[in-house]
């Protein structure tokens, strides 16, 4: 089992079976104000790219809040939790509205969640690069 610190470039495996699991997740991100805004999320975790990603609409308050952070990106976590199992992930957000970015954090979307998202024409992701990790796989 996984405790505390995790390397995100290369979690153990019980670590990363628990993100690879149907889990609804948080995201928080900093507010105008440096208050943090707390939402929940699906997250999908790649490792071996060194990123999370959340897919949603271009016009909630996570993207402006994200954008609003400016050109170095937001610093954001994500976590889940079931029971005494937990998990989060720390780093850099960008909202990334490149097609083909968005395809592939919908494809890892429905990889997760068993479920397509449905069509959105004003969907974008939120990109994390990963800097820390931690948790209890």
């Amino acid at each position: 089992m996984s405790t505390y610190r995790v390397n995100p470039a290369a979690p153990d495996e019980a670590y990363l079976r628990f993100w690879q699991e149907r889990h609804q997740c948080t995201l928080t991100t900093p507010r105008p104000d440096g208050s943090p805004h707390v939402v929940p999320v699906g997250v999908s975790y790649d490792p071996e790219a060194g990123l999370a990603r959340v897919i949603t609409n271009k016009g909630s308050a996570k993207v402006s809040h994200v954008l609003g952070a400016g050109p170095d990106g937001a610093r954001v976590a994500v976590c889940q939790v079931a029971g005494r199992r937990w998990a989060t992930l720390e780093g850099r957000a960008h909202v990334r509205t490149d097609p083909e970015k968005v395809a592939e954090a919908e494809r890892r979307y429905a990889e997760r969640y068993g479920r397509t998202p449905g069509e959105n024409p004003s969907r974008v992701v939120i990109e994390i690069t990963v800097e820390r990790a931690m948790g209890r796989g």
